[in-house]
């Protein structure tokens, strides 16, 4: 590379100049690679016995209890299903409170008197035991205390990635401590699941269900990323160390023609898309939907509903998924929740239900929902979760990533409120009311054009502004963040739902125990928790001011920040229902809040460090560099004195003095910065540092930033180093 180029000039001409890769055809079709890697139903029902089969599928489908009798031959089985297909090692993959997965590969190699064998014992496949010393627990165990175990979840099925140069067969596990806690995020949220369905059969029972034996919540998560040319990722240290960009000018065109969504799908990522999809379609993970996000580069990914827990692991196998294609494809996948200023970030809608045993939706409203009472005490069940753990719910998805999405006009407010549509509101005021609703008509819609058929509008329109929404047949908690797994969210909002479901249950048996009729007694009470969670429906815009003051009179929190947002872990009454539930304990709680308090500071700590070290390194150099030049222009100018006209370089003058100030700026802000974080080492204790630097930190690096996308502006394209928006978010 000539000395005079700089890298990020290199790689423009680097992208301009690659040629196109001829397609790939597949071989199979989509329903030809589903399954290949995954063990699933049809696996154990051709390798195992007939008694081993059954007694692992009740396991699995009922929740029974696992014979531990049968692991020897389930993991005789499973080896050698494994090696036919390529596979040298195990692992039990599981998910600690980093939000990532974790494993540690064992060979099935062992040594007897003869010589190497390929061996896997039963209690090799229900119990492992990595370090569990570097994990975080958030000061429930001592670091030099390292023993942990995980342990085989049976309802998740076992998958094969496939490696350079042989497979791993991976073990969904959960992840507990020496003494019992948990330290993942998978164990909780079976919990949570177990918490639901002792509460909802209940309700089962009640209206006459005596046949259905367990009841599971459902999640379909849709996933959104961003994707740049990974040449552009190499020479962006922010992007690399903190997942964002701390700095960058917005560039002329960003989403405002709307353009990107739904459009047509650039030929490169397609096939990075299709690529994952076929390794996705191995794994069993079925991605149903692919399309463009608003913003340019933004892409989305969702797969069919699934049991919470499995939807939760295939979310993670999705995210890994993603990066390794991508990384193949030469593209970076960027997660973060705001990877780029100025355009919209990413989450993940999290479509959350309920189904019993024989698959019935317990969420869906039917034909007549004003005549649907078991529908209707879930549907006011949910309502009361929502209210009276809202800070609860805002809590489990908040970090420092998503603090840039949460009340923007781009994601749902930091303030919990919920959207059930027309026909759901009208039923419920008429429930306060006293009266009886009548049967909606459908509405047909026909545009009278003889070639087009007419259609049924659905009961309720969506309201994307709204962090929970009623969609059908499922509520929409489209708060998380794009980057977090979605395993605590699920598992407060589960535990939450469960908790009001038994105190509405209690409310409706007390009245029918003093000889109130059945349908009498849950109008009365449903009546009565229609008119406690009012302030929590809302269906209008829910990014407009008036509703952030209207929220206030009803005295719903509107919590920014993650570090004031986590305070509600700890809340008493919150801590006795997590309790209450067998979901969390409260050490496992005081854990838990004490490795997010510390994983937020050391997200924005990273950031001050990784922005400083750009503003020395990368900002101003060249920006110094050009002043100089201006200077010497300034120089020349003056030299020549008579020959020029008067003020001939004002140009060059005004130039200079905003270049000056910028650096100025930039450098003083630098000096502020570094000494905020003196001060935060000051606190007494973790949350007080985390407050401070909430309070004090992040809105001092938005206003630096401001100089240093000033000079990006200023400093001649040639000698600036980063790549800049309108290149990252356009060039592929």
């Amino acid at each position: 590379m000539s000395n005079n180029i700089i890298p990020r000039t290199q790689v423009l001409m680097n992208i301009a100049a690659k040629d196109s890769k001829p397609f790939e055809i597949r071989e199979k079709n989509n329903a030809g690679y589903f399954g290949e890697n995954t063990f699933n139903d049809r696996v154990m029902r051709e390798k195992l016995s007939k008694d081993v089969y059954y007694k692992l599928r009740d396991t699995i489908k009922k929740g029974e209890k696992l014979d531990l009798g049968i692991a020897n031959m389930v993991a005789h089985a499973m080896k050698e299903w494994a090696i036919s297909k390529g596979v040298t090692h195990f692992t039990h993959w599981f998910q600690p409170q980093t939000g990532l997965t974790a494993e540690k590969h064992d060979a099935f190699l062992e040594l007897d008197e003869e010589g190497v064998i390929e061996r896997f014992r039963g209690n090799q496949l229900v119990q492992g035991e990595p370090d569990a010393s570097s994990f975080p627990s958030g000061g429930s165990r001592t670091t030099f205390e390292a023993r942990g175990y995980t342990m085989w979840d049976p309802s998740s099925p076992a998958f094969i990635v496939d490696g350079p140069k042989g497979g791993i067969l991976c073990i969904p596990s959960v992840f507990i401590s020496y003494t019992g806690e948990a330290l993942d995020k998978k164990t909780p949220l079976l919990r949570s699941m177990e918490a639901i369905s002792r509460s909802a059969l209940k309700v089962l029972r009640m209206f006459g269900n005596n046949t259905a034996t367990r009841v599971v919540t459902t999640i379909g998560t849709e996933q959104e990323y961003f994707l740049i040319d990974k040449s552009f990722y190499l020479l962006r240290p922010d992007l690399q160390l903190t997942g964002r960009t701390l700095q960058g000018a917005k560039p002329p065109k960003g989403q405002q023609l709307d353009d990107h969504y739904f459009g047509s799908i650039k030929e490169r990522v397609l096939a990075f898309m299709q690529d994952s999809e076929t390794e996705l379609y191995k794994l069993g993970v079925p991605a149903k939907t692919r399309h463009n996000e608003v913003a340019p580069h933004q892409y989305e990914i969702a797969p069919i509903f699934a049991e919470a827990n499995v939807g939760s692991d295939r979310n993670q196998m999705i995210m890994e998924v993603l990066k390794k294609v991508a990384n193949r494809h030469g593209l970076a996948l960027l997660l973060h929740e705001k990877p780029f200023a100025g355009i919209n970030g990413s989450g993940k809608h999290n479509n959350w239900s309920m189904a019993d045993s024989e698959g019935n939706n317990l969420l869906d409203p039917g034909d007549t929902p004003e005549e649907n009472l078991q529908f209707l005490v879930f549907l006011v069940s949910t309502l009361r979760a929502v209210h009276k753990y809202g800070d609860l719910l805002r809590m489990s998805i908040a970090s420092a990533g998503n603090d840039h999405r949460l009340g923007a006009n781009e994601a749902p407010p930091a303030i919990i409120s919920v959207f059930l549509g027309e026909r759901l509101s009208r039923i419920l005021n008429d429930m306060k009311a006293g009266k009886k609703s009548k049967k909606a008509d459908e509405y047909i819609i026909d545009l009278g054009l003889s070639k087009l058929p007419s259609i049924f509008r659905d009961n309720t329109d969506r309201n994307r502004t709204s962090p929970f929404a009623f969609t059908g047949e499922k509520f929409e908690f489209r708060a998380i963040g794009s980057s977090a797994s979605v395993s605590l969210a699920n598992t407060v909002l589960s535990a939450a739902v469960a908790d009001s479901i038994e105190v509405i249950i209690a409310d409706i048996e007390a009245k029918t125990a003093k000889g109130a009729d059945l349908k009498e007694a849950v109008l009365s009470v449903l009546q009565k928790y229609v008119i406690e969670t009012e302030p929590i429906r809302f269906e209008g815009n829910n990014y407009s001011k008036e509703w952030e003051a209207e929220a206030k009179k009803r005295g719903l929190p509107n919590v920014k920040n993650t570090a004031y947002a986590l305070d509600a872990f700890l809340k008493p009454e919150n801590i006795e229902m997590l309790e209450r539930q067998k979901v969390f304990s409260r050490q496992e709680i005081e854990g838990r809040y004490n490795t997010k308090i510390e994983q937020y500071i050391t997200a924005i700590e990273i950031e001050v460090e990784t922005f400083s070290d750009m503003v020395y390194t990368k900002i101003l150099p060249p920006a110094i560099a050009y002043k100089n030049e201006l200077i010497s222009a300034v120089r020349g100018v003056k030299e020549l004195g008579a020959l020029l006209p008067s003020g001939s370089a004002k140009t060059e003058v005004d130039l200079l003095k905003t270049i000056i100030r910028c650096i100025d700026d930039l450098e003083n802000g630098c000096r502020k910065l570094k000494t905020k974080i003196e001060e935060a080492e000051k606190a007494k204790t973790d949350p007080d540092k985390a407050k401070f630097i909430a309070d004090n930190v992040k809105g001092l690096m938005d206003d630096i930033r401001v100089p240093a996308d000033e000079l990006e502006k200023l400093v001649p394209d040639h000698m600036w180093q980063l790549p800049k928006y309108s290149e990252m978010l356009f060039i592929m």
